[in-house]
């Protein structure tokens, strides 16, 4: 079973309640590049579980959320500390990538 959390606005706005460490990938089901990362952002959610809460926002379902973070271009990964934007990656990267900026949050 995977630790990836496909947030709606409420259970993402909890998930900022908590505080520390949530990775946001916003995504869409027609994006190919989305397509490539998934695995990367799924095996993310396994590693990190109990370190950082993982999940994805699809940009069509949830059109206010990604209008609020000022989505231009997907896939993009959004990394939020204490409620607050930490980092941002735009495009298709490797899972090296996506793990460098979220040990850097942690840390």
């Amino acid at each position: 079973m995977s630790n990836l959390i496909h947030f709606s606005k409420a259970g993402f706005e909890k998930a900022l309640e908590n505080g520390g460490v949530v990775v946001v990938d916003f995504w869409a089901t027609w994006c190919g590049p989305c397509k490539m990362i998934a695995p990367a952002i799924e095996k993310l959610a396994d590693e990190y579980a109990g370190k950082a809460v993982v999940g994805k926002i699809d940009v069509d379902q949830e059109e206010d959320l990604a209008r609020e973070f000022g989505i231009m271009s997907i896939p993009c990964v959004v990394i939020l500390k204490d409620g607050a934007e930490y980092s941002r990656l735009v495009g298709a990267r490797p899972y090296s990538s996506f793990a460098q900026a979220l040990d850097e949050a942690l840390s």
